[in-house]
C-alpha cells in the first residue's frame, strides 16, 4: 500500500479495550494516510508499504491524543479574587448567592470582543496541548444572553478551525440566571430554551446541549424543558449533575440518554444504577474537587460496580477549576479519586471520546480512526499519571500532521 507516513521505533499504548494493559504493543508501528490511521500493530507484522515519510521515535511511547471532554475554555476576565475569598473561608454557594461565581464572569465575557475571547482562550489552550490534548470540548454559559452565547460558540468554532485542535461545542445556556433576570427566571429559561438554543443550532454552532442542575442553578424540571428542545433539534445532551447535592441530576441524565453526567460527587446508588443502565459516561473533574476543597469524592466504587465508564477532564474554568494541564488532571484523578493509572488514561482517551460522541473518530490507535497522536518521553504509561508538572510530551499529531 502507498501511505503518507510510517511511524516506527515506538511503543504503542493503543488504549484498545481487552488484552494487554493499556492495549500495549512493545515494538510497534503505525501507517498513516490522509489524516487517518490505516494500520497499527507490531513492527514485525508491518504490511508491505510505500511511505512518503518515515518518523522514527527512538523507543518513545505513543498514545491516542488526549481528549479534554469538559472545559469552559472561552471566557472573559478571571476570578482570582474569589480564590482568595474561599481561602478565607467563604463557600462556593455563599460566593454565588452574593453575586459572585458564574455571574461575575458574565460581565467580563459580555464586554469582550470575539478577538479578545479567542486570544485569551489560546493561552489556556496552550497548557492543554502542551500536555498532549488533541481534542477539546468547549462550553458556552458565560454569556447568558442571545448575542453573548452565540459569540462564545463562534469563538469555540474558530479555535477548532485555526488552533490545531479538534473542538466539540456545548451550549450551556442554563448555567446561571443572569443578573437582569433574577426577578423573572422563568422568562430567562424561556429565552434560553426557545430563542437562544434554536438560533445557535441554526448557525451550526452546537454539537451538544448542557445544563447545570443544582439548587443554586436550575431544577430538574427546567433542565428537562431544555433537554426536550435539544431532543426536538436532534442534539445530544450532557449534564453538570449532583456536584453539591444529590438532586436527581444523574437520574435525569440517564432518562434522556445523555452522553455524560459530569461531577456527580453526590450521586447515590440509584442514580449510578440508572447511568449504568442507560450507558451514560461519568465525567470526573478532580480540579474542581481540589479547588473547592470538597470532601465527598465521586462514588467510584459504585461506578465500577454498575459498569459506568469513567472519563477524566480538567473542567478548565475561571472560578472553580483554573486547571490547564491534562496530565495534572490525570494525577489528581488517581490521587484524589483512587483511579488506577490505566483507568485514568482510558478516561482521557477512549472513554472521553465516548463522552463526546466521538468513539468512531478518535480515542484509540486503530485503523480508521483519526491520526491524533501524542508522543511521550516516558518509560511506561503510568508516568502520565505519576509526574505532576514535569514536561513529558515530545510531539503531537493532529489528523496526521505533527505540530512540534
Amino acid at each position: 500500500m502507498t501511505v503518507g507516513a510510517l511511524i516506527t521505533g515506538c511503543r504503542l499504548a493503543t488504549m484498545v479495550e481487552g488484552g494487554e494493559p493499556y492495549g500495549a504493543i512493545d515494538d510497534g508501528a503505525l501507517l498513516i494516510d490522509a489524516g487517518r490511521i490505516v494500520w497499527a500493530g507490531r513492527r514485525a507484522d508491518l504490511p508491505s508499504h510505500d511511505a512518503a515519510e518515515t518518523h522514527r521515535l527512538d523507543g518513545r511511547w505513543v498514545t491516542p491524543g488526549l481528549i479534554d471532554c469538559h472545559t469552559h475554555l472561552v471566557f472573559g476576565g478571571d476570578r482570582s479574587g474569589e480564590f482568595e475569598q474561599r481561602l478565607g473561608g467563604a463557600t462556593y454557594e455563599e460566593i454565588a448567592r452574593a453575586g459572585g461565581g458564574i455571574v461575575s464572569s458574565v460581565a467580563a465575557t459580555r464586554a469582550a470582543s470575539e478577538d479578545d475571547l479567542y486570544a485569551s482562550a489560546l493561552v489556556r489552550l496552550a497548557g492543554l496541548t502542551a500536555t498532549g490534548v488533541t481534542t477539546v470540548e468547549i462550553k458556552s454559559g458565560y454569556g447568558l444572553d442571545h448575542d453573548s452565547e452565540l459569540k462564545m460558540l463562534r469563538v469555540a468554532r474558530r479555535i477548532g478551525r485555526e488552533a490545531g485542535v479538534r473542538v466539540r461545542t456545548s451550549y450551556l445556556g442554563l448555567h446561571a440566571v443572569p443578573p437582569e433576570h433574577q426577578a423573572d427566571r422563568a422568562r430567562y429559561v424561556d429565552k434560553a430554551v426557545d430563542e437562544i438554543l434554536p438560533a445557535a443550532h441554526a448557525e451550526g454552532l452546537v454539537d451538544a446541549v448542557d445544563a447545570y442542575c443544582e439548587p443554586i442553578a436550575f431544577s430538574t424540571g427546567e433542565v428537562a424543558r431544555l433537554f426536550d428542545k435539544a431532543r426536538a433539534l436532534g442534539l445530544p445532551v450532557k449534564l453538570h449533575a449532583d456536584q453539591l447535592s444529590d438532586g436527581g441530576g444523574a437520574a435525569l441524565a440517564a432518562k434522556y440518554g445523555a452522553l455524560s453526567a459530569d461531577h456527580i460527587e453526590h450521586t447515590g446508588e440509584a442514580g449510578v444504577h440508572a447511568m449504568g443502565q442507560a450507558g451514560v459516561v461519568a465525567v470526573l473533574l478532580p480540579g474542581a474537587f481540589l479547588m473547592l476543597r470538597e470532601t465527598t469524592p465521586p462514588p467510584v466504587d459504585l461506578l465500577r460496580r454498575h459498569g459506568v465508564a469513567m472519563a477524566v477532564a480538567t473542567d478548565c474554568n475561571p472560578g472553580t477549576s483554573p486547571l490547564a494541564s491534562m496530565t495534572a488532571a490525570l494525577n489528581l484523578a488517581c490521587v484524589q479519586f483512587r483511579l488506577t493509572p490505566e483507568e485514568a488514561l482510558a478516561g482521557a482517551t477512549r472513554i472521553a471520546a465516548r463522552a463526546l460522541g466521538l468513539s468512531g473518530e478518535t480515542g484509540t490507535l486503530q485503523p480508521g480512526k483519526a491520526a491524533d497522536l501524542a508522543v511521550w518521553d516516558i518509560e511506561r504509561p503510568a508516568e502520565l499519571c505519576y509526574w505532576l508538572g514535569k514536561p513529558l510530551l515530545h510531539a503531537r499529531y493532529v489528523a496526521g500532521v505533527r505540530d512540534r
